[in-house]
């Protein structure tokens, strides 16, 4: 993984998120060592558009000014909630629903 995410670096992007499917994320950028995300577990019925949920979960948090750390996490989380709805655009959670769904 570390080798991995050195190779994407290396062709110029400054950070890299790589998904593990069920073994959640690994992150990592210019200046400091590879950090790991868990997978939520939940009772997944279908994982269509879990991928873009994913990201669009880690954009939206970065867009409000959250860190990458807590962006990932709610990538994360919506990814797994969007696993407990069969189809693609339709399984795609509000934050509203991550927010209530996972209560920290």
């Amino acid at each position: 993984i570390k080798q991995s995410l050195d190779a994407l670096l290396d062709f110029g992007a400054n950070e890299v998120i790589l998904t593990l499917s069920s073994s959640g994320s690994a992150y990592k950028n210019r200046s400091c060592d590879v950090r790991y995300f868990k997978a939520y577990k939940v009772d997944t019925l279908d994982t269509t558009a879990a991928g873009d949920t994913f990201i669009g979960g880690v954009a939206a948090a970065l867009s409000h000014g959250k860190s990458i750390d807590e962006a990932i996490v709610q990538g994360s989380k919506a990814a797994a909630l969007s696993t407990l709805k069969i189809g693609a655009q339709s399984s795609i959670p509000s934050i509203d629903e991550v927010n209530n769904f996972f209560k920290d």
